[in-house]
């Protein structure tokens, strides 16, 4: 008599992770800088940034926050019905998953811009996603944390972006912008620091300079006087 052959029990496939990122807070408002200034727009702010720059004024999106799934987030920013979606923080690339939230975003057809500092590691983002790279001049603290390296993956819809917040900060960033011919890869913006640089100051360096930048004001401070970045 033999023996009959005993299988084991099948085994369910295990359930797949949820896709989450730690959000900040999402809101409706008009872009106020970049080439999508004006906009209706949705902002997405991530949690947490390995960069402490001396004049942020995001500092809230530090730490705490609220896991979200990734389809939920693309579905909350769908109900609002803007074709623009911005993903900032906070530094958003700080979470790995944040590639697969910009993809998501793309494909269901947003125009998504990504506002990032420089310092980590762009290679991997969506090329459909439009890359606002904050270069760190000296005054903010940290640029010793630029990742020169990027500057090789910008696409002629992506911008850099200096923050200025001195003459010095100013005469860093002109020089920059010349060394590595930023105008002819990408939008060059510059910025005042809130406070600290007068608006037509800098104007008047980038005209006496000749320099191909664009100057811009954070819109939202002068509709809102939005001191806490949105």
């Amino acid at each position: 008599m033999t023996g009959s052959t005993v299988l084991p029990a099948a085994v369910p496939p295990a359930s797949p992770v949820a896709e989450r990122l730690r959000i900040t807070e999402i809101f409706h408002s008009v872009q106020g800088e970049a080439d999508a200034i004006g906009w209706p727009t949705v902002f997405v702010r991530l949690t947490g940034c390995p960069l402490r720059c001396v004049w942020c004024d995001t500092e809230y999106s530090f730490h705490g926050g609220q896991w979200h799934d990734i389809d939920a987030i693309v579905a909350e920013v769908a109900g609002y019905g803007a074709r623009h979606v911005c993903v900032t923080g906070g530094e958003p690339l700080a979470q790995k998953r944040c590639h697969i939230l910009l993809r998501k975003l793309c494909d269901a057809g947003h125009e998504v811009s990504l506002e990032t500092s420089g310092a980590l590691d762009v290679a991997d983002v969506d090329p459909r996603v439009r890359k606002v790279m904050d270069l760190k001049a000296p005054d903010s603290g940290e640029s010793a944390r630029n990742l020169w390296s990027n500057l090789d993956h910008l696409l002629p819809h992506d911008q850099v972006k200096f923050v200025i917040a001195s003459r010095g900060d100013f005469e860093w960033s002109r020089d920059i912008v010349r060394e590595h011919a930023l105008d002819r890869r990408a939008m060059v913006l510059f910025s005042p620091v809130w406070g600290n640089v007068q608006p037509r100051e800098l104007a008047e360096w980038i005209l006496a300079e000749r320099l191909p930048v664009r100057f811009q004001l954070q819109l939202h401070k002068l509709l809102w006087n939005d001191a806490a970045g949105h």
